[in-house]
């Protein structure tokens, strides 16, 4: 059989085949895939059934964005199938579904020194890191880039073959035959996908695929919002009615259940515990001390937790955070304390600014996950051998940590992924992997049962890393005599390395601490995304002074865009203020460079009436753009708030969206309208202040999260684009909080300069 440059050894993988992945040079992987009884894998991207199902294996974590029904939509229009016949499967672990561009995006992350040569997605060093490491993670809105086109070349090769198949049935070329729900066409003549798949899994493709005119698209109509769905999500169904598994759902014969107490955040050492005090506990399996925590196992989860209370671990902690020090830690770094380092300028930089006209600082308190599923693992050990049931960002990574606690090889790591109950990028950790990997080996050397951990919400809130807090100073220099033109800025941000913590947690493997020490006083890029504006201020000066706070950080939904984005719109918006310039006309002026974001500007006033927010009507806009150029996102607000005895009440959220070409309409809504409601928890709560290494709210209840009677009336609208689609996950997330800070100020005149907006009361 003929290798093709497709990259599939076609039909072989009945037999166990090879796929072959060409990019820049031949890279050869196992076929991931393992067709079932009636079942034949054309590529790594899909299966078709005797009874004509399509089955498209995903390679992201479906955390709610919708992953797990836009690649299969991708397919499904490329191949011609049925939507009603698409199945879904979440892929194993493979380098044939390496993340290139994330790869790229993060190169500072794995290859600080060599960055230079691995951040673009083509880059040989990026693509090959990727498909070495198998790296196939789900982060920063990146899947439609890594794997539409191979979806589509999939699909397309399959096509072809199954056309071939049915050609030669009927002596006809294949290239005149057609593909049309599910059915391969010649005139008159059709034959089914079913009828087809045996024999069209044995043709060799044509190389190059024969890919579609048009990519999948879908056109908004402004004003409707209630349009047909033209592909319904393929998981709708099952989360409606609670069919649909996360990861504390799954349950194995004979399972035990566990739970776990930490030590206070950071670097905690277990020194005490009654084991005692427990013995006479029915039910209670098997207790198992870790360095720095402590897990009971039980016959139910309750038990085990009950154990841990009459047990009272205690535990010795070398630097607990506090938010008191964290916050003076931030003030003098800003201050002047420390030492800031350029990210990055524009022009003159703050070279020009001698005397600002105007300097205005914001805080930002650690901002919480919160997600509905807290950290659960499931798992068995045996014969040296762990399977791993988890919902995880970065399936790679988690095996390697397991592997590495249990001194055994990754290869004897099977990892099957679940869906996770929410994630904002706190699935890209692996901790409770580590943890319930060793709980594994303990219970596997006495009985092999298998063995779930879950950690409580106390625990989560404890042990997540928030994204990080930081101080913020803005300056800025008007133009002298004119309308209160900007003409040169500079951003000075206190806070901690975050994102390069994060690269040595997760492609180090080390303790959060460690991570913390081998960062010691770097810059971070990552601190200032966003920050440099859209507006065309001629010159622009960011800078980063990192800060050690004790607390370790990470990633979250929006992640530093979350706090630029608050930061720049806020700031803006009291310029115009000051200078008696309505806010709308004021940043479409300075829009020149943007005119795509400038429409949605427009647009979104003629969406939500907008009227300057004047007479305390208690209306705020805002706009932010993520990513550069074409392939960037962009987004307008306007909140509608008011003030009240229970506090800021947000009653309208109006957006209008241009990410480009929109592959499903319905999901683009669906993660806008979220995103909205996400970014309006960051501004009102999702927070918690730290007291000798513990966070002082310990439930969910707590944090002041919005619930279904908070949510405000939202209405989106899109701008038609044919540019390269842009992940609206993180847009509506990162725009709600500044939005509403305007609108509160338009209510009440009162400017709030910190997130949570009401942390220190009004």
């Amino acid at each position: 059989m003929q290798v093709t440059r497709r990259g599939v050894l076609t039909g072989a993988a009945l037999g166990g085949g090879l796929l072959v992945m060409w990019t820049l040079q031949r890279r050869d992987f196992p076929m991931p895939l393992t067709p079932g009884r009636g079942e034949f894998a054309f590529d790594a991207w899909l299966k078709i059934g005797q009874d004509g199902v399509v089955t498209v294996a995903v390679p992201q974590l479906e955390m709610g964005q919708g992953i797990t029904t836009l690649l299969p939509q991708i397919v499904a229009l490329e191949l011609g199938a049925d939507w009603r016949q698409i199945a879904v499967e979440p892929a194993p672990v493979s380098g044939a579904y390496a993340n290139s561009p994330l790869a790229a995006k993060w190169a500072p992350l794995w290859t600080p020194n060599f960055a230079s040569w691995a951040d673009e997605p083509d880059d040989l060093l990026a693509v090959r890191y990727a498909q070495d490491k198998r790296f196939n993670v789900t982060a920063d809105g990146t899947a439609l880039a890594a794997y539409e086109m191979p979806c589509r070349k999939a699909a397309a090769s399959a096509r072809a073959m199954l056309c071939m198949a049915a050609a030669d049935r009927w002596g006809v070329g294949w290239e005149e035959c057609a593909a049309d729900s599910g059915f391969i066409l010649h005139q008159d003549k059709k034959l089914s996908f079913a009828e087809l798949a045996e024999e069209a899994a044995a043709y060799s493709p044509p190389d190059p695929p024969p890919i579609m005119p048009e990519a999948a698209s879908e056109q908004p109509i402004a004003g409707l919002s209630d349009a047909p769905i033209g592909f319904p999500r393929l998981d709708l169904p099952s989360k409606v009615d609670g069919s649909h598994l996360f990861a504390g759902d799954v349950r194995l014969p004979d399972m035990v259940y566990a739970s776990i107490r930490h030590g206070p955040v950071d670097r905690a050492t277990l020194t005490y515990f009654d084991k005692d005090a427990a013995a006479g506990l029915g039910g209670l399996v098997s207790v198992v001390d870790g360095k720095r925590w402590l897990a009971a196992v039980a016959d139910s989860w309750f038990i085990a937790d009950k154990a841990l209370n009459l047990m009272a671990p205690r535990f010795d902690v070398a630097e607990a955070a506090a938010s008191e020090a964290i916050e003076q830690a931030l003030d003098t770094a800003l201050r002047g304390g420390s030492k800031a380092t350029i990210i990055a300028t524009r022009g003159e930089g703050d070279d020009l600014i001698d005397k600002p006209s105007l300097a205005l600082r914001y805080d930002i308190a650690p901002s919480l996950h919160a997600t509905l599923e807290t950290s659960s693992a499931t798992a068995r050990f045996a014969s040296g051998r762990l399977e791993l049931w988890m919902a995880t960002q970065a399936p790679e990574f988690a095996r390697e940590a397991a592997a590495k606690a249990l001194n055994i090889a990754t290869s004897d790591v099977v990892l099957y992924p679940m869906p996770a109950g929410g994630s904002f990028d706190r699935r890209l950790e692996h901790d409770h992997a580590i943890e319930i990997a060793l709980i594994a080996r303990e219970i596997g050397r006495d009985s092999g049962r298998p063995v779930q951990l879950v950690w409580s919400r106390g625990q989560e809130l404890l042990v997540g890393r928030p994204r990080m807090p930081a101080a913020v100073l803005v300056a800025a220099k008007l133009k002298s005599g004119g309308q209160g033109e900007i003409h040169s800025l500079r951003l000075r941000m206190a806070a901690p390395s975050s994102a390069l913590e994060f690269g040595q947690r997760l492609f180090g493997n080390k303790t959060s601490w460690a991570a913390i020490d081998a960062v010691k006083d770097q810059a971070d890029p990552m601190v200032t995304e966003g920050a440099m504006p859209t507006y065309s201020i001629p010159n622009v000066a960011l800078s980063h002074v990192p800060v050690r706070i004790g607390l370790p950080t990470g990633r979250m939904r929006g992640n530093a865009h979350g706090i630029t984005a608050f930061v720049m719109e806020s700031f803006i918006d009291e310029v115009a203020w000051r200078q008696q310039r309505e806010p709308l006309s004021y940043r479409i002026e300075m829009l020149a460079d943007d005119v795509r974001l400038a429409q949605c500007l427009q647009n979104v006033a003629r969406l939500a009436g907008w009227d300057a927010g004047k007479d305390q009507s208690g209306q705020g806009l805002a706009c932010h753009r993520i990513g550069e150029g074409d392939n960037a996102g962009r987004i307008a607000c306007i909140a509608t708030a008011r003030l009240g005895d229970g506090g800021a009440r947000v009653t309208k959220l109006s957006a209008v969206v241009d990410i480009g070409r929109i592959v499903n309409l319905d999901i683009a809504r669906q993660q806008i309208e979220g995103g909205l409601v996400f970014g309006m928890a960051m501004a009102l709560g999702a927070s918690t202040t730290y007291l000798g290494g513990q966070p002082e709210i310990k439930r969910l209840a707590e944090l002041g999260l919005p619930q279904l009677a908070d949510c405000p009336e939202i209405e989106v609208d899109f701008i038609p684009s044919k540019s390269e689609p842009f992940d609206p996950g993180e847009l509506g997330a990162v725009v709600a909080a500044p939005a509403i800070a305007n609108a509160l100020y338009s209510a009440t005149g009162l400017r709030i300069r910190r997130l949570p907006l009401f942390s220190e009361g009004i």
